[in-house]
């Protein structure tokens, strides 16, 4: 534990010294708002190497991450808006309050029951007149947003009944796209039809989002790959006829994967 401390006191110092009147200039002029292009990239950088199941790299995006988290911090903390030892005290509070089946005499049985009695004491910690969708954030890739609302209103008891129920919708809401009369009913149909896919994934135990990510991949490949054999055999990819491409398709399939 000493070991955590201190590597994480010397983060916060270092942090404070870059802020400092003598310190970076370009960090001193960084504000809440210009981090968040930043912020969000790590995020992303982590789940990447998540995808990856790369721990060395996941290892060193956690750090840039936390990197974030401390500079937002002293940010605040110069401004007099809250300081780093607040943010800890305030996820320690929440974590010890919400786990009462850890901390305090709650009995559960299982992980089902420990998921639905965070959404009560959530629920509680918000107010009624809140709604349990209303702590996902809006600013969430639409996917993930979708699926994470449909996870919220299922633990409420909003949900099919099984999967088949679902895979009956998603032919319904594709018969609707079929069907639609113009461009802003297409996009709408479109919108419910990608909707109900997402929460045939999450009946599945499939992350939609990473789903898409590792589909975007296959292709990036593929298609790179069928670049190169293109450019090997002399050809322009743009003169081939689809006939071609589908063949270069699968072999680029079976070379890549």
């Amino acid at each position: 534990m000493t070991d955590y401390l201190e590597a994480f006191g010397e983060l916060v110092g270092i942090v404070a010294r870059l802020r400092a009147p003598d310190g970076c200039p370009w960090d001193r002029e960084q504000t809440h708002q210009s981090l968040r292009e930043g912020l969000l990239e790590e995020c992303y950088e982590v789940l990447g190497a998540l995808d990856e199941m790369d721990a060395a790299k996941l290892r060193e995006e956690l750090g840039d991450l936390l990197l974030h988290v401390v500079f937002q911090a002293q940010i605040a903390g110069e401004a007099g808006e809250f300081t780093l030892a607040e943010v800890i005290s305030g996820i320690n509070r929440k974590l010890i309050s919400r786990h009462p089946h850890v901390f305090a005499a709650k009995k559960v049985k299982d992980a089902g029951e420990v998921v639905l009695h965070w959404e009560k004491l959530k629920k509680a910690e918000r107010g009624e007149a809140v709604s349990a969708l209303d702590s996902v954030p809006e600013q969430m890739p639409s996917l993930a947003y979708g699926q994470s609302v449909q996870a919220r209103a299922a633990r409420l008891g909003f949900d099919w009944e099984d999967t088949g129920g679902v895979i009956e919708k998603l032919v319904e809401e594709a018969g609707e796209f079929q069907d639609a009369p113009d461009t802003a009913s297409r996009q709408r149909e479109f919108g419910d039809l990608l909707f109900t896919m997402v929460n045939l994934g999450r009946r599945l135990g499939i992350d939609s989002e990473t789903a898409l990510r590792e589909a975007n991949r296959r292709f990036y490949r593929r298609f790179k790959r069928m670049e190169e054999l293109t450019g090997e055999r002399g050809r322009s990819f743009g003169e081939m006829n689809p006939r071609e491409q589908n063949v270069l398709w699968e072999e680029a399939k079976r070379t890549v994967g």
